[in-house]
């Protein structure tokens, strides 16, 4: 079975990679700069807009894994061009080389798309997938965090000096990357009883997720460090979001779009959505896989 995947650079699809490689999975990759070799990976240079790069990338393949998507952008109509017409080609693509198994990553945020822009083009993206005809599987992954991630480090380096500032009072759940990677791996080639047409919203099987502060403390704990963890109202947050766009423009981290689904209290994973035992299972519970993360931040000279 040969699996083309997009967003192969990316945080998650390095994730991917990885755990293909442990399986001696074969891929075909779409990147949009020359690769180094790696065993079982035929790399396909282009992008989501390149409608050849995209057949090529589909050419032969038995499943397509769609991982690749904007997070965070400057001008919000970005997020439509990447993640919702983006979306529209890989599904060409898909159709065209008659491909049935699909497997998208959307994001929670798409459940509230009155939130964000993001959100907003993360749920046209599933209505297009819904729609497509194909053998689809959607998974909503909450926080993703892990070894590469460069959101999470944010509050991780925070933690280090003692604060952690957080939004207004709420709770989420949050995901090992590579518990997620595995996951999309495994929904591939799952019983198609247990998976076809589903939307999956996985976890690390804590249940009621994390609240902000919970969370904060056990960043702490992973850098050695207790916290100062406050709740900072809204309006603070959109100040802070305008601030970092005058010290950091493009590569703001905290942006206008990002305070509209962070403000919101609930982004906990639903347990009617939990993905089948059977199919697949976390692995690396919150606690290990934060201490883990701040371990390979140290090592890699992030913290």
């Amino acid at each position: 079975m040969t699996i083309a995947l997009t967003g192969a650079t990316g945080f998650v699809g390095q994730a991917v990679l990885d755990a293909a490689a442990r399986e001696e999975a074969a891929l075909r990759a779409l990147t949009r700069r020359l690769q180094a070799p790696r065993d079982k990976v035929d790399w396909v240079e282009g992008s989501l807009g390149d409608r050849d790069a995209l057949t090529s990338l589909c050419a032969d393949a038995d499943s397509v894994v769609h991982v690749a998507g904007l997070t965070n952008a400057p001008d919000p109509a970005q997020f439509a061009q990447a993640n919702v017409e983006g979306t529209a080609r890989v599904i060409e693509a898909a159709k065209a080389n008659r491909i049935k198994r699909f497997v998208f990553v959307s994001s929670l945020s798409a459940r509230e798309p009155g939130l964000s822009a993001y959100g907003a083009s993360k749920a046209q993206a599933e209505k297009l997938v819904e729609a497509s005809g194909l053998d689809w599987t959607i998974v909503r992954p909450p926080g993703v965090y892990g070894p590469r991630d460069i959101d999470y480090l944010e509050m991780f380096r925070s933690a280090k000096y003692g604060f952690v500032p957080l939004p207004p009072r709420g709770a989420s759940s949050i995901i090992h990357v590579d518990d997620l990677a595995r996951l999309l791996l495994d929904l591939v080639d799952a019983s198609p009883a247990l998976v076809r047409r589903r939307l999956f919203e996985p976890d690390d099987a804590r249940d009621g997720g994390w609240s902000h502060k919970e969370l904060a403390r056990e960043i702490g704990r992973a850098v050695g460090r207790r916290v100062f963890a406050p709740h900072l109202p809204k309006p603070l947050m959109e100040t802070g979001a305008r601030i970092d766009r005058l010290l950091r423009g493009d590569k703001a981290r905290l942006t206008p779009d990002r305070v509209g689904y962070m403000a919101h209290p609930n982004w906990v994973a639903r347990s009617d959505r939990k993905v089948p035992a059977a199919v697949w299972e976390p692995h690396i519970a919150g606690e290990d896989g934060l201490r883990q993360t701040a371990e390979w931040y140290r090592r890699e000279g992030w913290l």
